[in-house]
Order: structure tokens, then C-alpha cells, then sequence
């Protein structure tokens, strides 16, 4: 039987995220969107509040919630600021190699210390000359007695400056494409590894962004993760466990430009009328609505199938390629239904329209999940008509 009624406790969180994001993280949105100042003390708030680490398991301090949980968490606070939001859940994408491929030392070790005071954590894969083409990495391990030495450069890593904690995927030198690469925890302050100062965006200004440069970084055996070799398929399931947090994210989003652009027609007047009363605009605010509650439902989907311990792979490219294409045209239509003043940045349209398009390219451009996607049907899927 097939249920979509949240749980009491899941409701309960729904609104918590709901209320921090209306009163911590709205009004001061548009301030470090400007600034581009680093919004510690907001993420500083969230630790407290219990709206970081999601999925670090009870057994080591954490919350132990699941995926349906981080998607209900991360739509609400999207919905506010989009940029502050990466900041906050990009702990779980710090985390999660080391919760599905770390040992339990490694568990205990790189895991509890994050639930005991606010600790920031970064997944480094991309590189200048590569993000979404994992098996492309060029950065290079060796072994060094019981050590590994650890050299290259890593790019657009969120919390790439301000991280206590990376982990950071190289190539075992002479390897090629998907062999050899392996993962690695690497604490902050680590001696050979150091960050450029914040990158300059589009959108998402209120999360840093930044190079992380490795030269000879001698990391411990015991931090390697889940074995030498095993990177890449390390990376792929943690790819698959936080995936549908983009497509909630994008439904928050979304959600948020459909209401500032109902808001916008109701108070509009040209040709002596609400525009709110044209044909053409309530067919825009239909289906922006309705493709909202697609992207939530594809969300949901992937998310309590992940719960369930389905590892499907498809469910979350579908929720990430359907939320982040579908979020950037509701953004692109509630703009247009501003007019020349949604392309005002006075106006929060448009942040949220340069907020949006970065659902499309990181943890995967939108192409590479069509990829994933059509690869799977035309090798795995098994169709209902045979015979033709």
C-alpha cells in the first residue's frame, strides 16, 4: 500500500526547518548574498537546532535520521535561501563516504566529533579540468611506508575554505580511469594541503566555494576508505544517497518563486486589470505548481527507497535531472511574470533565478543523468511489450 502521510516526528521536523528557515535564514538571505561573507553564525544556529549532520547514525551521537528526513529538512530551508542551504547539508555529503564505506574506528573517529560542536565538512572529487566524470580524476596517491602521500588540485568544493574535515579522492599513480582511485579523510591543517581564498558565483554566494591544493599530504593508512581501489564506487553511492537532497532543494526553491510570482500577480495592474486575471499567466502559476509537486513526489520516491534499502541509482538521477530542470523554468517563468523587475536584483526573483541554475551542473550536470538514465534503458530495463 502505497502511503504518503508524513509521520508525527517527520511533521515535527517539517515544521522546525520551516520556522528556522522563516526566521533565521530569510532575513538575512539577501545580506550575505550580497556580501558573500561566510553565514557561520546562521550555521552555527542550525548545529543547535538540530538541523545539521542528519544522517550521522545514533550510535555515534548523531540523529540517525534517513533520507525522508533530510529531503522534508533541506526543501524548507532551500526555500529561504538556497546558498546557505548547500552550506548546511553538504556535512552529509562530507560524511556519507564514511558512513556507508568506513569501518567502525573510522566511524567513531571521523563521525562522532561532528555531533559534539559544530564541525564543517567537505567532499572533494571535482577538479579544474573535471567534476562530473569521476573516473577522470588526475589528483595522485602513493604509498609511503604505512602512509599514503596525496598530490594534485581539487575545484568547486563547497566549504572548501572553512572544512575541519575533506574527504578527498585521488588516482593511485599508473592507474587509469575507474581503477585505482580511493578515498581518503584528511583533517584540516594537515601539512601540505591549503585552500585559494572563496570563489566568485553566480548564485549560491552565501556558500563557499574554493580550491583545495595538495602537495605531499601524507595522510594515515587507517584514513583510507574503504579500501584502495574502491573510490570510485564510493563516490557513486554517495552520490545516490544525497542526490535526492538537490531535488528537494530544488522543490524548494521552486516552491518559493511560485509564491513571490502569485504574490507579484495579485498586485500587478496593466491593461486595467490584475494580471493575476490573464489566461497566460494562470496557465504559468498551474504548472509551476504542478510541476513542484512532481519534483516532490520523484523526491520522495528515491528518498524512502533508499530508506528501504533499495540502492537505486535511477530514482535519484530522476529526482536531481527532473528537480533541477524543472526548478530553473519556474524560476525562468515567475521572472517573466515580474517583467523588467524581476531582472532587478532589488527583487528576491532574482536571486532566486541565479540560485537555481546551479541544481543543473554540481554532483552531477543534468546531461550526465540523462546518461545514467538512458544507459539504464537501454542495457537493465525490461519492457512490458515484447514481441515488437
Amino acid at each position: 500500500m502505497i502511503d504518503f502521510q508524513l509521520t508525527e516526528e517527520q511533521i515535527a521536523l517539517r515544521d522546525k526547518a520551516r520556522k528556522f528557515a522563516l526566521e533565521e535564514i530569510l532575513p538575512v538571505a539577501k545580506k550575505y548574498d550580497r556580501s558573500g561573507e561566510f553565514p557561520r553564525e546562521v550555521i552555527e544556529k542550525a548545529f543547535k537546532a538540530g538541523l545539521m549532520n542528519l544522517s550521522i547514525p545514533k550510535k555515534y551521537g548523531g540523529p540517525g535520521h534517513g533520507t525522508m528526513e533530510s529531503v522534508i529538512v533541506v526543501e524548507e530551508m532551500a526555500a529561504a535561501c538556497a546558498g546557505m542551504t548547500t552550506t548546511i547539508y553538504v556535512n552529509d555529503l562530507g560524511l556519507m563516504p564514511i558512513i556507508l564505506g568506513g569501518n567502525e574506528a573510522q566511524k567513531r573517529k571521523f563521525l562522532a566529533p561532528f555531533t559534539e560542536k559544530l564541525r564543517l565538512a567537505a567532499f572533494a572529487t571535482s577538479e579544474s579540468g573535471m567534476g562530473s566524470d569521476v573516473a577522470g580524476i588526475q589528483a595522485t596517491y602513493d604509498r609511503d611506508g604505512g602512509n599514503y602521500l596525496l598530490n594534485g588540485n581539487k575545484f568547486f568544493i563547497t566549504n572548501g575554505d572553512f572544512a575541519d574535515q575533506y574527504v578527498i579522492f585521488a588516482r593511485k599513480k599508473g592507474t587509469m580511469r575507474h581503477e585505482g582511485i580511493s578515498g581518503f579523510v584528511v583533517p584540516r591543517g594537515t601539512e601540505g594541503l591549503s585552500t585559494s581564498k572563496p570563489l566568485e558565483k553566480l548564485g549560491h554566494r552565501a556558500s563557499d566555494t574554493a580550491a583545495v591544493k595538495l602537495k605531499d599530504v601524507r595522510v594515515p593508512g587507517e584514513n583510507l576508505i574503504g579500501g584502495e581501489g574502491g573510490g570510485f564506487l564510493l563516490a557513486m553511492m554517495t552520490f545516490m544517497h544525497t542526490r535526492p537532497a538537490i531535488g528537494a532543494m530544488a522543490t524548494g526553491l521552486a516552491r518559493s518563486a511560485m509564491e513571490y510570482a502569485i504574490n507579484y500577480a495579485k498586485q500587478r495592474d496593466a491593461f486595467e486589470h490584475k494580471i493575476s486575471s490573464f489566461q497566460a499567466i494562470q496557465d504559468m502559476i498551474a504548472d509551476m505548481y504542478a510541476r513542484i509537486e512532481a519534483i516532490r513526489l520523484l523526491t520522495w520516491k528515491a528518498a524512502w527507497g533508499l530508506d528501504h534499502g533499495q540502492e537505486d541509482n535511477i530514482a535519484s538521477s530522476c529526482a536531481k535531472l527532473v528537480g533541477a530542470e524543472d526548478s530553473m523554468k519556474i524560476a525562468t517563468d515567475a521572472l517573466q511574470i515580474y517583467g523588467g523587475r524581476g531582472y532587478l536584483e532589488s527583487y528576491a526573483i532574482a536571486k532566486l533565478f541565479r540560485d537555481a541554475k546551479l541544481y543543473s551542473i554540481y554532483e552531477g550536470t543534468s546531461q550526465v543523468q540523462r546518461y545514467v538514465i538512458s544507459r539504464f534503458l537501454f542495457k537493465e530495463y525490461k519492457p512490458t511489450m515484447i514481441g515488437f
